[in-house]
């Protein structure tokens, strides 16, 4: 059956609006700071990674993991903002396990969120990873020692390596900008290139130019202010900056009643190949997979399990088939051409 023009015909004008709104956030957007130092490490690290592609020697693949909430200022020198839930407890034990699989990570995380191989030391005080010996020498204590030179040992064995590089945001606009930079950088890498899109991205923002330059007033009275809708960057990403790419995004409600219709929403949509719906209730435990070829659910079996670690290795396996249903096309059309 021919598809309907009239469908095909908005699907265009949906995707023009959705260009043009993110070409608009991106004019007005305060410049990240640092951009050409990241820039910079950003492709020296893509490069490093890019000759490999799996082969021997090089890693598994390159995934960029975004993790935490992002912020919406409400003054352009921000005393006050908006927060999204998230510690980034998701996508901090998403790069170990990646890391772990053969990965090379670009970790995209939020300022003082959780960090890979940091996520089971003590939250209170970093002070209490520390004690002093006799001649006042600092030392771990013997009921932190074995977690912490496991943390140090992981950690620097991925520094050290090459294979994990940290970058950090914490509005809404730095997010944003980080992704488009990464994602355009990735792009080199084909199918071999991964997202994991863990990050809480604010739904809404106040638009820099229309945004108070110093501190909101109290005494002017009760505050009203409208919030702009932010971009819908995943359609952008999948169709202009990387669209080679294996995308999964995530998808949380609170509501378990509609959560797998959003779900299946944003894989048609958006054209992810995996959206993972989590409930706020228990996301910790169970989170169900959401593919064109229909629904997995994945849960931990206990307390101690980290659900990332099943989640990573059933991603990988759909990735590799990813690569391979695309080397096998691309063979194809060589052979015919």
């Amino acid at each position: 059956m021919a598809a309907d023009p009239s469908i095909a015909a908005q699907a265009e004008a949906a995707a023009r609006r959705s260009e043009e709104a993110a070409e608009a956030f991106f004019r007005a957007a305060p410049p990240l700071r640092d951009r050409d130092s990241v820039a910079a490490s950003l492709n020296d690290f893509v490069a490093r990674h890019s000759a490999g592609n799996g082969g021997a020697g090089g890693p598994a693949g390159v995934i960029c993991i975004t993790s935490g909430g992002t912020t919406v200022p409400l003054e352009q020198r921000c005393v006050r903002y908006i927060d999204n839930f998230a510690s980034g407890q998701r996508g901090a034990a998403a790069t170990e396990y990646f890391l772990k699989a053969g990965y090379a990570v670009i970790f995209i995380h939020r300022r003082g969120s959780k960090q890979p191989y940091c996520r089971f030391l003590p939250e209170e005080s970093f002070l209490d990873l520390f004690e002093l010996g006799e001649d006042s020498e600092i030392k771990v204590p013997q009921s932190h020692s074995t977690v912490v030179k496991t943390a140090i040992s992981n950690y620097r064995k991925a520094i050290d390596e090459g294979l994990l590089l940290k970058l950090p945001f914490t509005t809404i606009f730095e997010y944003l900008q980080l992704l488009q930079m990464v994602a355009t950088s990735m792009n080199c890498l084909g199918h071999h290139g991964m997202f994991l899109l863990a990050a809480a991205v604010s739904d809404f923002y106040v638009p820099w130019e229309s945004m108070a330059k110093h501190k909101i007033q109290s005494a002017v009275g009760p505050l009203n202010m409208q919030l702009n809708q932010v971009p819908k960057m995943l359609f952008i990403l999948r169709k202009n900056w990387a669209p080679s790419a294996f995308c999964v995004s995530f998808k949380l409600e609170t509501d378990p009643n509609i959560l797998l219709q959003k779900a299946e929403m944003a894989l048609k949509k958006y054209g992810m190949n995996v959206v993972v719906a989590n409930e706020l209730a228990n996301y910790k435990d169970v989170v169900v997979m959401v593919t064109s070829s229909g629904r997995t659910t994945v849960s931990r079996s206990s307390k101690e399990e980290d659900i990332e670690k099943q989640l990573t290795e059933l991603l990988v396996k759909m990735h590799l088939e990813h690569i391979t249903q695309a080397n096998s096309e691309d063979h194809q059309t060589h052979e015919l051409s």
